[in-house]
Order: C-alpha cells, then structure tokens, then sequence
C-alpha cells in the first residue's frame, strides 16, 4: 500500500462502559481523568480470587447483552434465550454496583464484585488512552471472513474511536518506529500520542453474542497483516503480527476535554 490523499476524521464513538459487555454509540464523549474516555470501561467484574472476569478469561460473558440508556444513567442486563430464566433488571449506572454484582454472581453461579473507578479499567496501563481504528480497517478484517459483517467485526475488536477517510491501517502512522518514541497529533481539540500497535487477545476470534470460535482466526488475520503492510508502518514494532489499532496516551492537561464526531484528525 502508499500513501494517498487522506482527510481523516473521527467517524463513531464507542463506549465500553462495562469492561467486556456491549458498546454504546454516543456522539460526543469527554475525556476522563484517566486519559480515556469518561465512562468507558468503568465497571469491572471481579471474582473472589481478585481476577477480572472478563472476555480473556470467561467466554460465557459473551451471552449478557448489556443495554444502556442514551445518557448512561442506567443498564439493563439481559440474558435471551438463557434456560435458568436469569431476570432482566435494570441499574443505575454507575452508582449501583452492589445489586449488581447480585445480579452478575446469579449468573455466574459464584460471588461477583463489581467495582467502579471514574479512571476506568483499562487493559494497558501505560498506553491507556482511547484505541484507535479505521473505517477501512474493519472492512478489510471483515472481507477475511465469510458473512462477517463490519458491526460485527467492530464488537469484536472493542476500539473506542473510529475514523473514516483514510485507507486501510492508515492508523499505523501514529505510532513511531521505536518503542520510546511517540507519534503527536489532534483529534479536534484533544491532544494524543500514539504509542504502539495493539495487540489482539483471545476475544476477536468469538462471537460477541455467543462465544463462538472462528478456527484459524488469528492465523488469517496475522497472515493478512504481515502480507498487507504499507509503506508507511513501522514495521519494526510488530513481534508479531496479531495486531490492529493504535493504542494511545492523552496527558492529564487533556482531561474534560470533549471529542465529537466529525472531528478532524491532526498529526503534528
């Protein structure tokens, strides 16, 4: 691939606000004193050993459909077509974690905790700032797979902020070629570094709605990856090539700033 004129800008916002249920489209979002974005990520579930439960460890979590309201005051928590007849209730969000963990320990059949932190709970915590993926990213993960649609193919991969007008891993350019390095640009009027391809994990390879394994997964995508490189990646930061997305860094000066889409994209 070369490069090609681009006019790049932000194209969805999508929240995670319980780390590994569904996403929530929204509009706008603001920027959190974490450095990711408010609300994303800001319930986790905890077992008693301490561990997250989470799409990593337990792919059963893919079952729960998790509904929130347009402000994200609440949650409905759902399980279609589950034979134990796990009831639907709603909670406030974010403030009602004990009724919740009630609800989540039912259908996990173990005590559950759910914790909440205004910071979230994210999975790098050095690059913890909002993934980053385009348009033309997902359609082309997408066209890998037989019948895969791309909002399926977006709930897979659980990026936070999507652009369109660039081409396919146009976002491998906000990363630098070493790891200490860093890559500035704007999004609107929020300040980012890049930091470093991500890389994918178990989750991608199931089916968000029930767990379903797609066989070869990971070997078609790194395959397609290493194959599919442009020329402006630096490939010098894949050790492997399970990866896609930009993680990123946003400092604390950032912090209640508000992105929106339709937000132009800025490198600096």
């Amino acid at each position: 691939m070369t490069a090609s004129p681009v006019s790049p800008q932000l194209a969805n916002i999508r929240l995670h606000p319980i780390k590994s249920l569904d996403p929530v489209h929204v509009k706008e979002s603001r920027i959190g004193p974490g450095g990711g974005l408010e609300f994303d990520r800001a319930w986790a579930l905890y077992s008693a050993d301490g561990q997250w439960v989470n799409g990593k460890r337990t792919a059963a979590i893919h079952l729960i459909r998790a509904a929130f309201a347009p402000d994200i005051s609440s949650v409905t928590l759902s399980v279609p077509g589950d034979s134990r007849r796990i009831p639907t209730k709603t909670f406030a969000f974010p403030s009602e974690t004990t009724a919740a963990s009630n609800w989540f320990s039912g259908f996990f059949e173990q005590p559950i905790t759910v914790r909440y932190s205004p910071e979230g709970f994210p999975d790098d915590n050095i690059a913890n700032g909002p993934t980053i993926v385009s348009s033309a990213t997902l359609q082309a993960v997408c066209d890998l797979f037989d019948g895969m649609e791309v909002d399926e193919t977006r709930q897979r991969f659980r990026t936070t902020l999507e652009i369109d007008g660039v081409p396919p891993f146009w976002e491998d350019q906000l990363f630098g070629e070493e790891e200490r390095s860093s890559v500035r640009f704007r999004i609107g009027e929020v300040n980012f570094e890049g930091s470093n391809p991500c890389a994918r994990c178990p989750v991608p390879p199931r089916n968000p709605r029930t767990g379903e394994i797609i066989p070869g997964f990971q070997k078609r995508l790194s395959d397609f990856r290493r194959t599919s490189i442009p020329s402006w990646t630096p490939e010098a930061r894949f050790d492997h090539y399970y990866r896609v997305a930009t993680n990123t860094r946003v400092a604390s000066t950032e912090s209640g700033k508000i992105l929106r889409v339709g937000d132009s994209i800025v490198l600096l």
